[in-house]
């Protein structure tokens, strides 16, 4: 039974870790899902609140465009839990790391309000993992210090033991950036050497993480002249030099690329998650949804399906729009019956597979084209062909199947229509912010241009180049304005990936 159940509130004070989503512990994701309301910073990934319910309120908290003072935060904790709420209060980081929980923690306290507290990775291990510094290292000394950089007003910063500080192997200091040549000085005057190695680490774990290496004597100079702006981790230590060997992040292929989804947002999911292992940043944009096709022509197909000798599929959608049919009929696979099965490709066998049938023939091309090349053309005249499709889909197929004396019935399964569309997403690629625009079929073209006027399209078109992912797509892409940089050569998802990881490695040089 849960405390709202039991009519008391809870409070978790969870540390989502810096910024990558994927830090985030499970004991975290388990709590998000439970809360009725998130207080969450600025610095939090917003992609964490997916792990809330559709009903969860989500409250910006903490600094930036939203700052609440840490005690109107403490007073909301409060009230809500009071009222019966689970809440959680989602922070960069860990909460117990500079990162105010402990007063949080303190002030729930004296309210008599329960809490947990869920630790999270903090910025200052993550920012030098993602940087490729170890922050301990036994060739490096055994010390390690975190510091703050942004000491309360009040606090007299002369109660920091700079000697001591300095005779540590590594310091990491949070939120220093504007203090930077004052923590410099200090260090320096304590006994530091100049020529110690000094990392940067910006925006660390995101798709856009830079890291700069200078030295302490220099650092305040090298972050001016690197624009490098907050927030901003400062590693201080012989140990940064193991970034030439061991740094990862900033290796991977398409790092600091900002790469536009199109695929229908029920199938982004994978090709997303791919992109990122490669460093990229995401941005999605969902050109096209799906919805049922024909109907009545739908229910006759199932109907006489024991009468087809030969049923193709020709995509993902197809096979769950036409088995949803075959199963709210109240019949199952068996209805098949001796028909032969036929995909376009190996992602649509795999979900044949998954939905308990078995494709007889897939192509080694995955185009109608290969299709027919793997099909026995000569060997169906008189056979009655199935091809549950997209209500408008290329006749390459159906007519060439029909000229060798084929009886086929094309069955509009499913049709393509315009998604809801994130206006921000739209606003960032329209304004020329992307480096790739990932094309998955024709249709994600199509629908692509018309979500822009003809001006705002022509100037994306000149800034932004065309990944897609075989040469009917690439084409399509190329009579509609685009310039292809990227076309796969296995016509997979799992072929574009791979060509987008080349066109990275290659640009990177």
């Amino acid at each position: 039974m849960t405390a709202v159940a039991q009519g008391r509130g809870f409070v978790y004070l969870v540390g989502a870790g810096p910024w990558d989503p994927g830090l985030l512990t499970l004991r975290g994701r388990d709590v998000l899902a439970r809360a009725d309301a998130v207080l969450y910073d600025y610095l939090v990934n917003p992609a964490l609140l997916a792990h809330c319910r559709p009903d969860c309120e989500h409250v910006p908290a903490g600094e930036r465009p939203h700052r609440i003072t840490q005690d109107q935060i403490n007073a909301a904790l409060v009230e809500r839990a009071q009222a019966g709420q689970i809440v959680v209060r989602l922070k960069g980081g860990d909460p117990f790391v500079f990162g105010r929980g402990g007063e949080e923690a303190e002030a729930l306290s004296a309210a008599g309000v329960p809490f947990e507290v869920v630790p999270g990775v903090t910025a200052a291990v993550a920012s030098a993992a993602y940087a490729g510094i170890p922050v301990t290292h036994r060739g490096f000394g055994s010390t390690l210090a975190f510091v703050t950089g942004h000491p309360r007003a009040e606090r007299d910063e002369d109660a920091i033991d700079w000697a001591a500080l300095a005779g540590m192997s590594t310091i990491v200091f949070y939120m220093g950036r504007r203090r930077l040549r004052d923590l410099a000085d200090a260090l320096m005057g304590a006994g530091k050497p100049g020529a110690t190695p000094v990392a940067l680490v910006r925006w660390a774990t995101r798709p856009d993480q830079r890291t700069v290496v200078t030295t302490l004597a220099e650092v305040a100079d090298t972050a001016e002249a690197e624009d490098l702006a907050p927030p901003l981790t400062i590693i201080v230590g012989e140990v940064v030099g193991l970034r030439d060997h061991i740094a990862w992040v900033e290796r991977r292929p398409l790092h600091g690329r900002r790469v536009v989804v199109t695929r229908s947002e029920a199938q982004q999911a994978d090709l997303a998650e791919r992109l990122l292992e490669l460093g990229a940043e995401v941005l999605p944009l969902p050109t096209i949804a799906f919805e049922p096709g024909d109907a009545p022509a739908m229910a006759a197909a199932v109907a006489a399906l024991h009468t087809y000798d030969l049923v193709v599929f020709t995509s993902v959608n197809g096979v769950d729009h036409f088995l949803d049919a075959l199963y709210a009929a109240g019949r199952d696979p068996r209805a098949f019956g001796a028909a032969r099965l036929a995909v376009i490709g190996p992602a649509t066998a795999r979900r044949l597979r998954a939905r308990g049938l078995v494709a007889d023939v897939v192509p080694g091309e995955f185009v109608a084209e290969g299709l027919l090349a793997a099909l026995d053309v000569d060997g169906l005249r008189g056979r009655r062909v199935l091809i549950p499709r997209a209500e408008v889909a290329r006749e390459v197929l159906p007519d060439t199947l029909r000229a060798a004396g084929a009886e086929v019935d094309v069955v509009p399964a499913y049709r393509t229509v315009g998604p809801a569309v994130d206006p921000a997403v739209r606003a960032r690629v329209a304004a020329g912010e992307a480096d790739l625009i990932t094309f998955t079929a024709s249709s994600t073209v199509t629908h692509f241009c018309r979500l822009f006027d003809a001006p705002t399209l022509a100037a994306l078109q000149a800034r932004t180049q065309a990944a897609c992912i075989g040469p009917i797509t690439a084409e399509t892409a190329r009579q509609a304005g685009f310039r292809v940089a990227v076309e796969a050569e296995r016509y997979t998802m799992g072929g574009l990936v791979d060509a987008l990881a080349a066109w990275g490695a290659a640009a990177a040089g």
